[in-house]
């Protein structure tokens, strides 16, 4: 049975290397990274395990604009109680326990937390051969990000809380 919880120190290296998994090198977050967005965003950083493995993760701070920018992936603050957007700067399933429909359960969470804290909604950012699989999940596709983390393009994708459209 697959379990959702909010992120622990100890998870660190199990997510380092699913996060190096899923990222090219340039794109992946760091050490520092992850453990700045442990120690301040751990109420919207959602860890999916099955018997104590790790199986993937979400990861996101509050912020008060519809876009990601390239800032926040050097930078975040804790999280506000109320309000502003959900950003995903990072959602990761281990090579072992993809196609379960991990991505989706741990999305399904994060929405889950939009609606209880009232946030306008969800804002990410990903490459073009992912755009169809947040389009199913009821994302819109908001064209080409300013982004250039990691040197690649991204695609600017929000899904608007149900009862702010």
């Amino acid at each position: 049975m697959i379990t959702l919880r909010n992120v622990q120190p100890t998870d660190l290296e199990q997510l380092l290397v699913i996060e190096n998994e899923g990222f090219s090198i340039e794109e992946a977050a760091t050490k520092e990274a992850f453990i700045e967005r442990i120690q301040l965003i751990a109420d919207t950083f959602i860890v999916a395990e099955r018997e104590g493995e790790i199986l993937g993760y979400i990861n996101g701070p509050i912020i008060h604009q519809p876009y990601i920018t390239d800032d926040l992936f050097k930078e975040i603050n804790e999280n506000p109680k109320r309000g502003g957007y959900q950003s995903i700067l990072g959602l990761a399933v281990s090579k072992r326990a993809r196609g379960q429909g991990i991505g989706k359960i741990l999305m399904e969470k994060m929405e889950e937390l939009v609606e209880e804290n009232k946030r306008e909604g969800i804002t990410l950012t990903c490459k073009e051969e992912l755009v169809s699989f947040y389009e199913k999940l009821g994302f819109v596709n908001h064209d080409l990000s300013e982004s250039k983390h990691g040197g690649v393009s991204w695609y600017n994708l929000v899904k608007l809380r149900a009862d702010v459209n």
